[in-house]
């Protein structure tokens, strides 16, 4: 469910100044209605320049994706927006650089693909930092049948896992991945999964968005096994999730991972 928006000139005075510290004064504001995790997004214009904010208050119960935002940032410089400075008081607030950029269209045949195709590439190049993000085995641990299926998804990878269009900034130079609250380490071909699913959400049929991931080095390698696996975890998980918000977008989501199992099963069967 998404988080109400709160708009920058609502903002207890000593937060804002506390922001102008780092940008000076802010001179005008435009709230930004995409996205669902925080209750500031806002893009400022300052005396030093744009500047995109979002934050929560303190006592939000997930303040925690802030800390993991700002954590993961120095190890994603050129695949996402740089972070500039954190107010950290009655409200957490991340100054990121303002890109000139739109959401991705993933509509089938969209031109936006192969760019996000070739960031998600170059993502599956890093090794995950020794930092204290989730693991991929503990993440979707209740939606296996099994604990030792959760053996395909281990691995070293930095995985971003939320592949929302919302979440990623097309841009001249290619695609930047925003909204880290999920940074992972498991399994490189996990990325190329999620994304699978969000793309037949937006349409595609499975069989093509499997097509628009085939080129990425971790989905080439990826095993038969770890597939069907993390494809009924994403059955269950999404049916969960749609259980507990009738969100049309969830709603999609769910039929959409039932779809993708059933294609797995399929082309397992026929292979």
């Amino acid at each position: 469910m998404a988080i109400a928006r709160t708009h920058w000139d609502d903002l207890p005075s000593e937060t804002r100044q506390a922001v102008e510290k780092h940008t000076g004064s802010v001179w005008s504001s435009r709230t930004v209605s995409e996205g669902l995790n925080s209750a500031v997004a806002a893009l400022l214009d300052t005396a030093s320049g744009k500047v995109f904010v979002k934050g929560l208050h303190r006592d939000y119960p997930r303040r925690w994706t802030q800390d993991l935002e700002a954590m993961i940032n120095p190890h994603v410089r050129g695949l996402s927006p740089r972070l500039l400075w954190r107010v950290d008081g009655e409200w957490d607030v991340l100054g990121f650089e303002a890109v000139d950029g739109r959401h991705a269209d993933f509509q089938p045949g969209s031109p936006d693909l192969p760019r996000l195709v070739d960031t998600m590439t170059a993502l599956g190049n890093l090794s995950c930092p020794d930092l204290p993000v989730k693991v991929a085995e503990h993440r979707w641990r209740t939606y296996v049948a099994a604990p030792e299926e959760l053996e395909w998804l281990k691995g070293d990878r930095l995985l971003h896992t939320d592949y929302n269009p919302a979440n990623v900034l097309m841009m001249d130079g290619g695609a930047l991945l925003i909204d880290w609250a999920w940074p992972t380490r498991g399994a490189g071909w996990i990325d190329p999964a999620c994304l699978i699913v969000r793309l037949m959400a937006g349409g595609h049929t499975a069989e093509e968005a499997e097509r628009v991931v085939a080129q990425t080095p971790a989905w080439s390698s990826a095993p038969e096994e770890g597939l069907a696996v993390f494809a009924r975890a994403s059955v269950r998980a999404w049916d969960e999730i749609a259980g507990n918000d009738p969100a049309p977008w969830i709603k999609a989501m769910a039929y959409a991972a039932r779809d993708w199992l059933k294609y797995r099963i399929s082309t397992n069967e026929s292979g």
